[in-house]
Order: structure tokens, then C-alpha cells, then sequence
């Protein structure tokens, strides 16, 4: 009787190298195919389908990590697993999450959260920080941007919290969708009741995307919509810095 164990297998969109972007110092960002939410200012339209993505197993992604390591160690960097939304598929995720720590390397989970329940306390305990996209405080906006619920998210961070898992708050500002001052101060007043929240980041929204949007035939929904100008970007990031949240 055979008893090998079958190899855990996935389906990545593509991975990349980045620094101070992805988590601290230099990562190997891998980009896992398929998402449940359709953000309206998206800027990986080519991600959202697990069907178009390539099938790899966890020892071919390994593989590929293990040629940076060294660089990776040395510019205090690590892997951070997005999308996509990895949670989609928490099992292939999971397992590289757990093969990178067995390797010493720092392991970042770029999430939504909209699939929290969906990461088990092992895979959160292979992870060393989580960075947190919550896409809008309003749960009326939230649905028109994202097609999605609030309600999970939030509760994934409390969760996270709970079990001491560093985050790091992304914001996607969009002018006319999630600058309302009542809802941002809001979203830092919740965020400031985290205990291991370590910042926020204030993401100007932007269009680069956009070119992916008419190779795939998809009109981009933001098209018109313009980017934050300097002086309301700063506003939101002091909304946050005045609730005691390093926002950046």
C-alpha cells in the first residue's frame, strides 16, 4: 500500500521581489490566485480567478524561495504570501506559512480578512505579522466597494488581536468612497483599541491597474475617479496619529 503523502498544491498568479512595500525589509512576495471581493479600485483584476492561475506545489514555491534566502535573511526581509486573497486557499497557504518558519524566515499574510475564519490558529502561529487591508469603516460603502461584508474583517482583527498577532492597517484611500472624516476617525478609533497594531498604512489610491483592466476587457470601474491630492492624504493619516496610531 502506497502511504506517500500527496504533495499540497496550489495555484499562484506570479510572484515578485519588493522592499519596505510588503512588510519589513526585502520580501519574495508570492501572488496566490483567486479572490472573493471585486474592489472597485482593484489594481489585480488578473488575480481574482483561481482557474487562471498556475498549478504549483508547496516544495516548487519552496524551491524558489530558498534561491533568495540569504538575501532575503540579510536585508531583514522574509515572504509575504497576497493575491489574490491566500486565505482562499488557507491550506496551500498555510503549509508554505509553516515551511517558511521551519526555514527562519519572517512570514507576512497580506489578507482582506473577509476570509479570517477560514486561517486556523496554526497557520496564524506561522505567521509573524499580518497586514490588514480594511477597505472602508462604513458597512454601506464597504458593500458597494467590495461586494463584501465588514462584519468579518473586523472580526478577524479582533481575533488577531486576541492571539498577539502583529498587524499592520492598510487603508486604500479613495476620494469620494472612504475619505468621510466621521467614518475614518471611526476606523482609528477601532484601530487604536487594538493592542498589536504596529501601524497603518494610508494608501493614495491610483490607477496603474488600469492598463490590466483593458487587456482583460473589463471596464475599470474607477476610471474617473481621481487620486487623494497630498493635503487630504495627510489629513487622514493625522486622523489616525491623533487616536495615538503611527500612520504613515
Amino acid at each position: 500500500m502506497n502511504t506517500a503523502t500527496r504533495p499540497v498544491t496550489g495555484r499562484i498568479h506570479s510572484w515578485d521581489l519588493s522592499t519596505g512595500v510588503d512588510g519589513p525589509g526585502t520580501r519574495f512576495v508570492l501572488f496566490v490566485s483567486g479572490c472573493p471581493l471585486r474592489c472597485l479600485y482593484c489594481a489585480n483584476p488578473d488575480t481574482w480567478h483561481m482557474r487562471d492561475g498556475k498549478e504549483t506545489t508547496v516544495d516548487e514555491v519552496m524551491a524558489e524561495i530558498e534561491k533568495y534566502r540569504a538575501f532575503l535573511t540579510t536585508a531583514g526581509g522574509g515572504v509575504t504570501l497576497t493575491g489574490g486573497e491566500p486565505l482562499l486557499q488557507s491550506a496551500f497557504t498555510g503549509e508554505i506559512l509553516r515551511r517558511c518558519k521551519e526555514a527562519g524566515l519572517h512570514t507576512a499574510l497580506d489578507t482582506s480578512g473577509f476570509l479570517g475564519s477560514r486561517a486556523t490558529d496554526g497557520l496564524l502561529a506561522d505567521t509573524d505579522l499580518v497586514l490588514l487591508d480594511i477597505k472602508a469603516f462604513d458597512v454601506t460603502t464597504y458593500r458597494k466597494l467590495t461586494g463584501g461584508r465588514l462584519a468579518p474583517t473586523l472580526s478577524f482583527a479582533t481575533r488577531l488581536d486576541r492571539l498577539g498577532v502583529p498587524m499592520w492597517i492598510r487603508y486604500v484611500l479613495v476620494p469620494g468612497w472612504t475619505d468621510d472624516p466621521e467614518t475614518v476617525d471611526g476606523l482609528a478609533r477601532f484601530v487604536a483599541g487594538l493592542g498589536h497594531v504596529d501601524r497603518v498604512d494610508v494608501l493614495p489610491f491610483h490607477k496603474l491597474g488600469a492598463a490590466k483592466y483593458e487587456a482583460l476587457g473589463i471596464p475599470f470601474p474607477l476610471r474617473d475617479t481621481p487620486a487623494p491630492d497630498p493635503a487630504l492624504t495627510e489629513r487622514v493619516r493625522e486622523q489616525f496619529r491623533e487616536q495615538g496610531v503611527a500612520a504613515h
